[in-house]
């Protein structure tokens, strides 16, 4: 890191962190990623919640804080050089000042999580001047699953330096990468309703295509095996009539109506013309 100064004298910091990002982030620097990180206890546990960590390896993750007129800009990095200073996890940057402070050495590395967080500490940065009996100061990076995000954000939760002993520096990192994996909801009889689904749209497409174009049918003929559908149907019906229905089913006499209209009424017969005259 390099301090330049101006034609006024006035000195201000050129971050070349800035080029080590964009080489580091094309994968010129890429090497092992969360190997890098030399855990105080090897375990294997810890190594493998360091292993889930590997898709934010190579990426470096910054924060800004204003407290009134001092400004302090923070450069996480995964098992990596943060800031382009060798050895640091995370580096605290005063604007005014142009000072950069080491929070945390990714060589004294701890690691724990759950389902979907995990929680990762920096350990031997630089001692306090004046706080927390001046001993080194430490990281704590809380890294929670969420699916939602489109980028990777990061930012500081507290700074715990009102105590005797261990002080520490809490940052939030929300990310997909410890995220668990989706579980299939489907049951058994959904796999198998969706393979029959499947393999009827087959039979439908394939039988209409075969009948259209190699036999030439058309209409209602199209349908495939539409005989054997077609008997299929008139057994079902028959078979739903002989089991549903109840009564007698022989056909029921059949019962003329009686007219409501009036008869008309036969003329009378005279036989009077029959008699000798």
């Amino acid at each position: 890191m390099k301090v330049v100064y101006s034609h006024d004298g006035g000195p201000f910091l050129v971050w070349t962190l800035v080029v080590q990002l964009v080489l580091r982030g094309s994968g010129v620097y890429a090497t092992n990623g969360t190997k890098n990180c030399k855990l105080l206890t090897e375990s294997a546990s810890e190594r493998e919640v360091l292993n889930r960590l590997e898709p934010l390896a190579y990426k470096n993750f910054t924060a800004v804080t204003n407290n009134g007129t001092e400004s302090y800009t923070y450069v996480f990095q995964l098992c990596g050089d943060a800031g382009g200073i060798q050895g640091a996890g995370v580096v605290q940057f005063e604007t005014k000042k142009m000072k950069a402070t080491v929070i945390g050495m990714y060589n004294a590395t701890q690691a724990i999580g759950g389902s979907d967080w995990v929680i990762l500490f920096y350990g031997n940065g630089e001692s306090y001047h004046e706080h927390c009996s001046k001993e080194m100061r430490k990281a704590m990076i809380m890294i929670s699953c969420n699916r939602g995000t489109s980028s990777d954000q990061m930012k500081v939760a507290l700074e715990v330096r009102q105590r005797a002993q261990d002080c520490f520096y809490l940052f939030e990192l929300d990310s997909s990468a410890v995220c668990p994996p989706l579980e299939s909801h489907l049951s058994t009889g959904s796999i198998i309703l969706i393979i029959g689904f499947c393999l009827l749209s087959v039979y439908l497409l394939g039988g209409f295509l075969y009948q259209r174009l190699i036999v030439g049918a058309k209409g209602m003929e199209q349908f495939p095996n539409y005989a054997f559908w077609l008997e299929v149907g008139n057994m079902t019906a028959d078979g739903c009539d002989f089991v549903c229905r109840s009564g007698n089913r022989e056909e029921a006499p059949a019962y003329r109506g009686v007219a409501t209209e009036p008869l008309e009424e036969e003329p009378e017969e005279r036989d009077d013309y029959l008699l000798p005259m």
